[in-house]
């Protein structure tokens, strides 16, 4: 296409911020709906793609380039394919949630919507890029926005949001300088006497020709895991988000949980398989360790919790482990399986969210201890926490069910013992999920609660958005798994390459680690 429908999708949003921000204060009307549109705009133009995309012919399509800083190599280049384009799927429609879940907010609502477009574009584009430094930039370009809104739309009841929000923010600065590094190892081995580029493609062939040295990608993959892990809530770097999300207001609790955790995992798979794939076979016994680790361990300190939106922070890092067991296994199933799984939990967790922001604005309360019964006065309310929580458990005729299992079918092979503590971890999730559903919506009638509100009109679109999409890829899951499965099939081959490979020892890895 010469159309550049990418472009006109990223920039959507952006256009739409610039507008709102020179706008009067007083049109606050004006300022939701036009951020509504805009959403809707680019949902719209994202559903066009996922239709007419061609899943037979595969790799990137409706690519643009324009070249920017020549002497570095860096361009304007975009690009979609079956792992990017459900995920910007994702982002769109969790972006338009996000906005309907804002329509309360009435304290400097300009500066609010401007900068919630902002964080939209930069997730939306980190997974249209195909240049290493626009990924990077795009990438960061979401945290100082998202550290403002936490800052000034927060609300904390355990720690002060402004302690939360910059503990979020350090997090990502900290593993973005990981993250760069790593990029500039690429950068600097893969064309050791030519001139130098970005491009995800060049780098990819780059390591395929030998030019990236074994040592350098053991290295180099590191770099990167320490860096995304820290984005995907990867044990031990998981640490910021449950504070961070608990103490976020609702529309960034979305978007970190649902869609920028998930570029921690996409640049997992764009860069460390495609472009690493030795240093990602090095290090995926220890992927395998942590993600059981995470699946484990954050449920077991689910279990404890009262407040609700950190149940679900807490769940979130939990979920995260069986993308992590699913990349570290290392065939074209479990991968499959982790970013169709990465689209399942964005869907659910923002859904859990939204609603869980709509009751605290109409209760003032987030604690298992002072909410009780819901569903005798909240029926959209119900509807919504009972579809999200039964997704987190891998009900089937849900969204998380077939990714779920194809996670477990494809890790088996790999890592059997690991996988079934990871499958025994679904008791855990079953445990702390019904109790708290139990407790918040069919607990006795509360006197307290008499009259609440029910969500209504622009208050109850993020349930039907999100759950439309939750329910219509459970019932048919061949609309997602077919468009991955388009994308994944590249990295059969190279799978395979890397499995006919000689393993480096302990001692070995240990011996680069110290070299560099």
């Amino acid at each position: 296409m010469t159309f550049p429908i990418l472009s006109l999708i990223l920039l959507t949003p952006l256009v739409a911020a610039g507008i709102i921000a020179v706008l009067p204060k007083r049109l606050h009307d004006t300022m939701r709906w036009l951020a509504a549109f805009a959403m809707i705009l680019a949902l719209l133009l994202t559903l066009f793609l996922y239709v007419d995309y061609d899943t037979a012919a595969g790799g990137m399509q409706y690519t643009e380039y324009v070249p920017w800083v020549t002497d570095l190599g860096i361009a304007y280049s975009l690009g979609i394919d079956g792992i990017s384009l459900p995920l910007l799927l994702l982002s769109s429609v969790v972006g338009l949630a996000a906005v309907f879940s804002s329509w309360r907010i009435e304290h400097r609502t300009k500066e609010y919507f401007v900068l919630l477009l902002i964080v939209i574009a930069g997730v939306s584009g980190a997974f249209l890029a195909r240049d290493l430094f626009l990924f990077l930039l795009l990438c960061e370009m979401v945290v100082v926005p998202a550290y403002v809104m936490v800052l000034i739309w927060g609300s904390s009841e355990r720690i002060p949001k402004a302690e939360a929000a910059m503990k979020m923010t350090m997090f990502l600065l900290v593993s973005s300088a990981f993250t760069l590094v790593g990029v500039i190892l690429l950068y600097v081995y893969a064309f050791p006497a030519g001139a130098r580029t970005f491009d995800v493609t060049a780098l990819s062939m780059a390591a395929l020709s030998g030019s990236i040295p074994y040592s350098v990608q053991v290295i180099a993959f590191l770099l990167l895991l320490v860096g995304f892990g820290s984005h995907l809530s990867m044990f031990p770097f998981h640490i910021w988000s449950p504070d961070g999300y608990s103490a976020a207001p609702t529309a960034v609790s979305m978007i970190n949980a649902g869609v920028l955790k998930k570029v921690g995992g996409y640049a997992l798979i764009r860069i460390g398989f495609f472009i690493l794939p030795f240093g990602a076979k090095f290090w995926a016994p220890v992927i395998a360790v942590l993600a059981t680790i995470n699946v484990v361990y954050a449920s077991y300190v689910a279990l404890a919790q009262k407040d609700i939106k950190y149940i679900i922070s807490y769940s979130s890092v939990s979920h995260m482990g069986y993308v992590l067991l699913g990349l570290a296994a290392l065939n074209v199933v479990s991968v499959m399986g982790a970013i169709a799984y990465m689209v399942a939990h964005g869907i659910m967790i923002a859904l859990f969210f939204s609603q869980i922001g709509y009751v605290y604005d109409v209760t003032d309360a987030r604690s298992t201890d002072d909410l009780w019964g819901l569903a005798h006065y909240m029926p959209h309310i119900t509807t919504g926490f009972m579809l999200a929580g039964l997704c987190a458990l891998g009900l089937p005729g849900l969204i998380g069910f077939i990714p779920e299992f194809t996670i477990f079918v494809g890790s088996f092979t790999a890592f059997p013992v690991l996988t079934v503590i990871a499958v025994f971890g679904i008791i855990f999730t079953a445990f702390y999920v019904l109790r708290m559903l139990a407790k918040v919506l069919f607990g006795r009638r509360t006197a307290a609660f008499e009259g609440l509100p029910d969500e209504s009109h622009t208050d109850v679109v993020p349930l039907a958005v999100l759950g439309v999409f939750l329910v219509g890829f459970g019932i048919f899951p061949s609309l997602l798994t077919d468009m991955v499965g388009s994308g994944v099939a590249p990295l059969g081959p190279l799978f395979d390459l890397v499995r006919d490979a000689p393993m480096l020892t302990l001692l070995q890895g240990a011996t680069i680690l110290g070299g560099f």
